[in-house]
C-alpha cells in the first residue's frame, strides 16, 4: 500500500476529517459537483464577456475615483481572489479527468489481447522508471521507422 494511501486511511486523518468537515464522503461530492459546474460555467463565452465588462466598468470607473489607490485595489484584490481559488478549482477538475482518462486507457489496455497488462497504472511509477519505458518505446519506435524507410 502506498504511503499516501496508509494516510488517508488512517483513523487520525479520519478523525481530522470528521471533525472539521463532519462526513468527509458528502463534502467531498459537494465539492466535486461544485467544481464541475463552476469549471463549466468558467469555459463558457458568458464567463469571458462578463469579465470582460468587469475589466471595462472599472477602466471607465477610473476618473470618477481619481485614479486613487483605493480603485487599483479593487481590481488587485478581486482578481488575486479569484485567480487563487480558480488554481485550485482546475487543479481538481484536471486530476479527475487524468484519473477518469487514465480508468478508461487502462480499460483498453486490459482488453485488448496482445497488449502489455503490465503498462495498466503507469501513473504510479517512478520517474525513473517512466524514462526507462519511454525509452524502451522510443527505440521500438525509431527501429519501426528504420524498418518501414528499408522497405
Amino acid at each position: 500500500m502506498a504511503e499516501k494511501d496508509k494516510i488517508l486511511q488512517s483513523e487520525s486523518y479520519q478523525l481530522v476529517l470528521n471533525f472539521f468537515f463532519g462526513n468527509h464522503e458528502k463534502w467531498n461530492d459537494r465539492f466535486d459537483h461544485f467544481c464541475r459546474l463552476a469549471s463549466d460555467m468558467a469555459g463558457r463565452p458568458i464567463a469571458f464577456n462578463s469579465a470582460l465588462g468587469i475589466i471595462l466598468l472599472w477602466m471607465l470607473s477610473g476618473p470618477v475615483f481619481g485614479f486613487s489607490d483605493t480603485w487599483q485595489l479593487i481590481i488587485n484584490t478581486a482578481t488575486t481572489i479569484v485567480t487563487f481559488l480558480m488554481v485550485f478549482l482546475i487543479q481538481h477538475t484536471q486530476n479527475r479527468d487524468s484519473k477518469a482518462l487514465h480508468i478508461k486507457l487502462d480499460e483498453l489496455i486490459r482488453a485488448q489481447e496482445g497488449a502489455k497488462n503490465d503498462l495498466i497504472d503507469l501513473e504510479i511509477l517512478e520517474e525513473k522508471e517512466l524514462k526507462m519505458l519511454h525509452d524502451y518505446y522510443l527505440k521500438l519506435a525509431k527501429d519501426a521507422h528504420k524498418e518501414t524507410s528499408a522497405d
